[in-house]
């Protein structure tokens, strides 16, 4: 049984390749209180990148719009959060990638090994930006010392008005558990909000990462992937309002196969409703409809029976309405065989 613990807001974290337009209007019909962009180089911005910029469109529907930035050049996340600065609700700062190809450039979670670059990064963006600055991050880079508490204190003293603090380091990357007894100290030295972000999986581990953090909010990243109805499972099972599901009755997240059909299908509807709107103007569009398409292809039908063998089928799939038929028709025999 979970948990009680009062109602805080669910953020769907920024993820490369997951958290595109579609997807974030999903989730937020699927119960997330925020969504953030993919992250997006700063330099690429900064030079007019045409497919950095497709990955920051937004819709009305997604309010506020919260767009999250990395790189290694202070100038160039200064300039990207003015050039943002137009079309933005808040902007968020990425210091807790780990991916090498981020953190070798000195950029993402590397950047907590350089916490005075670090600070003095998220200073010059907010004291050109005009709408809030936000920060993202871990809790160090795991070859020294954990620094996260100090670098929180910093930058909450230049004008951050809100952290997320992923509880691993840089060198854990995903491994071993996310260590939110760390995430707590944070949230008791600084009075701006602090997120908690790292093995939020369901409604029993939000309640307790809550419990233990004290934090004024959830994010949550890998376990959203393939299962947007996870944020208002979680609402539903910790009593945080009774709101009814976008899915309706008698449909329930608990199977998997049903959930995830009508996910994909919401995906799908999205999807084609925005790349219409966008495809009569830009001509990368057709090729991110279906490289997305192709991820999430994956991740909806990932760990249910048959979906081994399904891969290869989606290997050699790559039309995008094709594509859709096909994970449609899979969800679909495997909820007519559970119901044998």
């Amino acid at each position: 049984m979970a948990l009680e613990v009062e109602q805080v807001p669910l953020f769907l974290a920024p993820m490369a390749g997951v958290t595109d337009l579609a997807f974030r209007l999903l989730a937020r019909e699927c119960g997330a209180d925020y969504t953030i962009s993919e992250f997006t180089a700063a330099a690429a911005l900064t030079r007019q990148d045409a497919k950095s910029w497709h990955k920051l469109e937004s819709d009305p529907r997604e309010k506020p719009f919260i767009p999250q930035i990395f790189g290694s050049s202070i100038d160039d996340m200064a300039q990207s959060c003015e050039l943002l600065q137009d079309v933005a609700d808040v902007i968020d700062l990425n210091f807790g990638c780990p991916a090498p190809k981020v953190t070798r450039h000195c950029a993402g979670a590397a950047l907590m090994g350089k916490p005075d670059d670090l600070v003095k990064m998220v200073e010059s963006c907010i004291e050109v930006s005009t709408v809030p600055i936000t920060v993202k991050m871990r809790l160090g880079t795991g070859t020294g010392r954990i620094n996260a508490l100090e670098i929180a204190k910093q930058v909450e003293d230049v004008g951050a008005e809100r952290i997320c603090v992923h509880g691993r380091t840089l060198r854990q990357r995903y491994s071993g558990e996310a260590d939110w007894g760390a995430i707590s100290e944070i949230v008791a030295a600084v009075d701006i909000p602090v997120i908690a972000n790292g093995d939020i999986t369901n409604s029993h581990s939000a309640a307790k990462c809550l419990q233990v953090t004290g934090a004024a909010g959830l994010m949550i990243g890998r376990a959203a992937i393939g299962r947007p109805t996870i944020f208002h499972q979680i609402k539903e099972q910790l009593n945080w309002g009774n709101s009814s599901p976008p899915w309706g009755a008698p449909l329930s997240v608990d199977n998997q196969a049903e959930a995830r059909l009508w996910a994909w299908r919401r995906y799908i509807c999205l999807d084609d409703e925005l790349n219409e709107l966008t495809n009569s103007e830009e001509e990368i569009a057709p090729e991110l409809l279906s490289k997305n398409r192709l991820r999430h292809a994956f991740s909806f039908t990932k760990e249910l029976p048959g979906s081994k063998a399904f891969r290869t089928e989606l290997h050699n799939n790559r039309e995008a309405k094709q594509l859709a038929n096909s994970v449609d028709n899979f969800l679909e025999d495997l909820i007519l065989k559970n119901e044998k």
